[in-house]
């Protein structure tokens, strides 16, 4: 029985670009991600356009625009309807990472691809999931599960394990990070072992990091230099990912007295500063062990800063007091193509006391690329978008546009009304004809109010003719949002006395902005710029990606051994350089390497020795199960039958979803063919946890060269093929070890 299993790479292949990757298993298709860039490269949206349409799945693997950026596009524009799923932090800090950069984008220009309702459309189909958490697909997916591990690099960050049948193991691990951070853990990559197919990234295979400790003894000296020679600081970096573990740093060295950055302002900028803080303060069961202990022991949290601040746009920028004018600012939108990261650069790069320091890799053909490239640049040349006020023409055009769309509503409203009216007249009349009919209709002898409309109404009647109260049903208008509401039955609300009037009008009068009512808001164009910048700060890079160096990921394929691997996300020469060293050092064994050009489809199918067979009734009730762990076992001698068996069968002939059809069945043998079997023992106990259990029991357990001595008279000990051999003089002792011993094991 075989798996087909294709790949297809519609974005990030031979190339640094946004990650975006097609895995389709059986006839399930997954997306593996959907990264848009800070450009805003329509080319990458037109590839997406032609391949999404059969997908199944969205696996978010990072929370920032590399991983999810054009998800809003595909699920508000194009109507994509499939399952997305990602952790609970990648679904907050993603909302967060979209807001910036939207609000940056329009700040100065115009943008349509998509805006913040789609964003919010978008998010609120997404399935947010935890770490370990195994989902099993259902339809097309039937025998597929998905896990999320973690993978280091951002809060929230996932390795996606998928796992066809129970045996065929499917691992995307992208910009996976094994090194404990500060306010992270590492991936948990290294601990999984020989999995048929990895799907990695080529990015940092050629790049080998300084130690933490050489770059943030650097940091601090350029932080130092620069406040102290009355300079500012820029730190480009992101909106909620990366900036999390800088800012952590950073407020930690602003405590340090002996550092004396205390006197000097620092600053987290972008659009959603104070809501990304706020996230990160309630996610802290994601963080690393030691941050979760703390805030159990102590209710410490690492995010309420003592000395960052939280600005939203320039102005809160420059009107920030503090004991000195000088500053440090972690701004958003690294690649210095919008946002608050441009504007400031802008004002800040013909100083030569200032510092921009940048502290992740920009993508290619950026502003701050071409800077990483050329620190030494003096000069550079960029289209700057800004907004101005309308005047003149241009205003009066605005306004009679404004009366016009006013004026073609108002007529849309009344006629919305007067087709309402008409409706509810005919409704009216309706009821009313229904009474008619309801009267018409001869009066019980039982009837408490009875109607004598045929009787003469001229004179007066000797009893009354209603002997309990009338009560007539008034017709109760309803629009969208329930039962009308009458402006006159709420007019006392509002209605205040002239003395009250006058404290009013004065009040308004001397009003400050802050409580001032609305003002209308000024109509605005974009004017496109070509500005010479004249590049006189100092332009540094210091490592703070977050990711695995060439030297561990040879480590960590060295470990992992896949069968198959497939290679992406690098430039060409990492790619074949990665592809090289797998085939030198053998680190796929059994398969194939894969290196996928963009749109390429390479097919890694593979066979698989798994089969779906249907056991008899008579055969089940016949095994003898033996518990081990979670699961249970048991031997099985049968005689196999083919066949095409549907696992559930209806009256109505019709195949349920997600139902399996069976090849094969299983009978038992005939009584005379039985035959015995050797006893196999199933687990592979560790000797450190057999040493606890036989302390449990009240046995002495040592060890002593490798060898685990109980009560100084029985040995255990793991022979080359890793089974357990136990020797010792025979005696109680010896028995009550070898059952303990048993007892680990499922014996069939």
């Amino acid at each position: 029985m075989s798996s087909i299993i294709k790949f297809k790479a519609l974005s990030g292949a031979y190339e640094d670009g946004p990650l975006c990757y097609m895995l389709q298993i059986d006839e399930y298709k997954f997306l593996l991600d959907c990264g848009w860039n800070e450009k805003c490269s329509v080319e990458i949206l037109e590839k997406y356009k032609q391949n999404i349409k059969s997908v199944d799945a969205i696996l978010l693997s990072y929370p920032d625009l590399n991983h999810l950026g054009a998800l809003p596009y595909l699920i508000s524009k194009m109507n994509l309807k499939c399952q997305i799923y990602c952790t609970v932090p990648v679904f907050k800090m993603g909302q967060m990472f979209l807001y910036d950069f939207i609000l940056s984008k329009t700040q100065n220009e115009n943008f349509d691809t998509y805006n913040l309702d789609d964003i919010d459309n978008t998010f609120d189909k997404i399935q947010q999931i935890k770490y370990s958490q195994t989902i099993n697909l259902k339809g097309k997916g039937q025998g597929l599960q998905i896990t999320a591990l973690p993978g280091g690099h951002m809060i929230g960050g996932t390795i996606w394990k998928i796992l066809k049948d129970g045996e065929e193991e499917i691992i995307y691990a992208v910009d996976y990070n094994h090194h404990k951070e500060r306010h992270l853990n590492g991936c948990v990559l290294d601990a999984i072992s020989k999995p048929t197919l990895l799907i990695t990234d080529a990015y940092n295979f050629l790049y080998n990091q300084e130690k933490r400790k050489t770059r943030d003894e650097k940091l601090l000296e350029k932080i130092l230099n620069t406040l102290r020679n009355d300079g500012n600081i820029m730190i480009c970096t992101d909106t909620g990912g990366r900036v999390l573990e800088l800012a952590y740093f950073l407020d930690q060295l602003w405590k340090n007295e002996n550092s004396g950055l205390f006197s000097y302002s620092i600053v987290l900028l972008s659009n959603v500063s104070v809501s990304v803080i706020e996230f990160a303060k309630s996610q802290v069961e994601w963080m690393n062990d030691k941050i979760v202990q703390s805030f159990e022991v102590g209710r410490y949290n690492p995010f309420d800063f003592k000395y960052i601040k939280l600005c939203t746009s320039l102005n809160e920028l420059n009107y920030l007091n503090g004991p000195s004018r000088n500053k440090l600012v972690l701004v958003s939108l690294s690649d210095l193509e919008c946002g608050h990261a441009k504007n400031l650069f802008v004002d800040w790069c013909s100083d030569p006391k200032n510092t921009i320091l940048f502290t992740n890799r920009a993508a290619a053909n950026t502003l701050a690329a071409k800077l990483m490239e050329e620190p030494k640049l003096r000069k550079v040349t960029i289209d700057y978008n800004r907004r101005v006020n309308l005047d003149g023409e241009e205003l009066e055009e605005y306004y009679r546009e404004q009366e016009e769309r006013e004026r073609e509503e108002k007529e849309r409203l009344k006629k919305s009304k007067e087709l309402e009216s008409i409706d509810e007249s005919s409704s009216s009349e309706d009821e009313e004809s229904g009474l008619n009919i309801v009267s018409s209709i001869p009066a019980g002898n039982h009837d408490l109010m009875k109607l004598q409309e045929n009787k003469n109404q001229f004179f007066k009647h000797k009893t009354k003719r209603f002997p309990m109260f009338p009560y007539k049903e008034e017709l109760i208008k309803w629009d969208d949002y329930g039962e009308e509401i009458r402006k006159d039955e709420f007019a006392y609300l509002i209605e205040i006395n002239p003395y009250e009037q006058r404290i009013i009008e004065t009040n308004d009068i001397e009003m400050p902005e802050d409580d001032a009512i609305e003002q209308e808001e000024i109509p605005t164009k974009c004017i496109k710029e070509t500005l010479t910048l004249d590049i006189r700060c100092k332009i540094v890079y210091i490592d703070y990606e977050g990711r695995s160096d060439g030297e561990s990921i040879k480590k960590i394929l060295s470990n992992v051994k896949p069968k198959n691997l497939v290679l992406i996300h690098g430039s060409e020469k990492s790619t074949k350089e990665m592809r090289d060293f797998c085939q030198k050092q053998q680190i796929v064994q059994e398969g194939r390497i894969f290196t996928p050009k963009i749109g390429e489809i390479v097919n890694a199918t593979f066979e698989t020795q798994i089969y779906n067979v249907k056991l008899k009734d008579e055969l089940v009730s016949s095994l003898k199960f033996q518990k081990i762990k979670d699961y249970e076992l048991a031997w099985v001698d049968a005689v196999i039958k083919s066949g095409n068996l549907q696992e559930t069968e209806f009256e109505t002939g019709q195949k349920p979803e997600g139902s399996v059809e069976y090849g094969f069945s299983l009978h038992p043998l005939p009584k005379n063919s039985e035959e015995k079997h050797k006893t196999v023992f199933v687990n592979e106990p560790k000797l450190s946890d057999l040493k606890q259990i036989f302390s449990q029991n009240s046995i002495q357990a040592e060890f002593h060269g490798g060898v685990l001595v109980c009560n100084g008279i029985v040995a255990l000990k793991k022979n080359q093929s890793g089974r357990i051999i136990l020797e010792g003089v025979v005696s109680e002792d010896y028995y009550k070890v070898r059952k303990i011993l048993y007892e680990q094991y499922a014996m069939l």
